[in-house]
């Protein structure tokens, strides 16, 4: 095994990251950052809603929510050390809170306590790891769990529809939409793509490819809206608006 792919698989382990705050300061963000994704996170969000950032790790996402008027932000790593770190870096913030905690097993939050779940490649991580299926069944089992009804969980992935809706979607009481943004590294001041406008989405993902293209070079956000009833996500989404 290469010296990249050990590292990938170890993606889901807590002694890996460990180290690798212990060696990299930070910060860091992963895939988008704050600005980028705001007027998505307007549309699904509101700022007096309870929010949680899984797998924070070293990064200012919370601290952009909280300067963008967000007042309650639950940031969770499995990693001691950067949980440390940040604590140490946001005592002064109280708007923003850091718990240790593997996002696998949430027990310390109680069901139904989140309006949104936040998640920039944890369950990429997961999914890079050993027992990566039953690991990410796990996970979004928990998400689930500690959502409200209506509540969103909002991935954004580098996984196209072909291998991140049938895991998404196992999930029988979530409504799933999909958006797109172009990686943040390459992207121009105009994206091609709207952000808030959600793609149309059909069992074989043809509709997707055929907007986009074969291999497109985006992140897809798929938001995940927790109960059956789509007509009543999408009202829910307009309180939020309103």
């Amino acid at each position: 095994m290469t010296g990249g792919a050990a590292a990938s698989q170890a993606y889901g382990e807590a002694w890996y990251w460990d180290e690798r705050y212990r060696k990299e300061a930070g910060p860091f963000d992963w895939y988008q950052k704050y600005p980028a994704l705001a007027p998505l996170l307007r549309l699904y969000v509101a700022p007096h809603h309870r929010l949680l950032l899984v797998g924070c790790g070293n990064s200012v996402f919370g601290e952009n929510m909280v300067d963008d008027g967000y007042q309650d932000v639950v940031n969770i790593d499995i990693s001691s050390v950067v949980i440390d770190q940040m604590k140490k870096k946001y005592h002064d913030k109280p708007h923003l809170q850091y718990m240790k905690m593997d996002v696998r097993s949430m027990s310390d939050f109680e069901s139904g306590s989140f309006n949104a779940v936040i998640d920039k490649g944890t369950l990429d991580s997961i999914m890079c790891g050993q027992n990566s299926q039953e690991n990410a069944t796990k996970m979004l089992e928990e998400v689930n769990r500690i959502l409200k009804e209506n509540g969103v969980y909002m991935l954004i992935t580098y996984g196209d529809p072909s291998y991140r809706l049938r895991l998404l979607k196992d999930m029988e009481n979530w409504t799933v939409k999909l958006h797109v943004i172009e990686r943040w590294e390459k992207s121009s001041n105009q994206n091609k793509w709207e952000l808030t406008k959600p793609l149309p989405l059909d069992g074989d993902c043809s509709s997707v490819v055929s907007i986009l293209g074969p291999k497109p070079d985006v992140h897809y956000i798929y938001v995940c809206v927790k109960g059956n009833d789509g007509a009543r996500a999408d009202s829910s989404v307009r309180e939020v608006v309103n």
